[in-house]
């Protein structure tokens, strides 16, 4: 009997939740300066059940003209997916690497089309990197675990 292939497949790709905020408005549209645009972004995944696994890519994007918000929007793009017969070591890089890269494209639809429909210039959101995201999480969360095995326990005697 031969080998089980992987299985990686895509499920649903959905906004899971999206929220937009002018608190400014109206008088923000009459601004003419060009505004700061930062963005901040996140990911998180894990098993539903079995083979099926949900990833998420949380963004916030705050656009401010000096100390006056213009928007701001926070977006939760979200996908499922049925990932089978892939060795235990290798689920992490998949939902850390494989699935925002997957769903990214996704997300900057949703912000850039929030953003137009709510009376702005298109955000066009920049390229990522989700393997370099990964290994930087993956080493920092490293670094943590090595620190609390070193640090002496503390007890108390009586």
């Amino acid at each position: 009997m031969s080998e089980q292939q992987p299985v990686f497949t895509i499920e649903k790709i959905y906004v899971k939740d999206l929220s937009l905020e002018i608190p400014n408005a109206p008088h923000i549209f009459l601004d003419r300066e060009v505004p700061e645009i930062n963005m901040q972004l996140s990911t998180q995944g894990g098993c539903i059940e079995g083979d099926i696994y949900e990833v998420m890519l949380t963004i916030t994007v705050t656009s401010r003209i000096k100390e006056k918000t213009v928007f701001l929007i926070e977006a939760h793009q979200a996908g499922i997916f049925r990932i089978r017969n892939v060795p235990g070591n290798d689920i992490d890089p998949v939902l850390g690497i494989v699935c925002p890269n997957i769903l990214f494209p996704y997300l900057r639809e949703t912000v850039s089309d929030t953003v137009v429909r709510a009376g702005f210039p298109p955000v066009i959101l920049n390229p990522v990197n989700f393997e370099v995201i990964y290994h930087q999480k993956k080493q920092q969360t490293e670094s943590k675990t090595e620190k609390a095995q070193q640090s002496p326990e503390t007890e108390s005697v009586h």
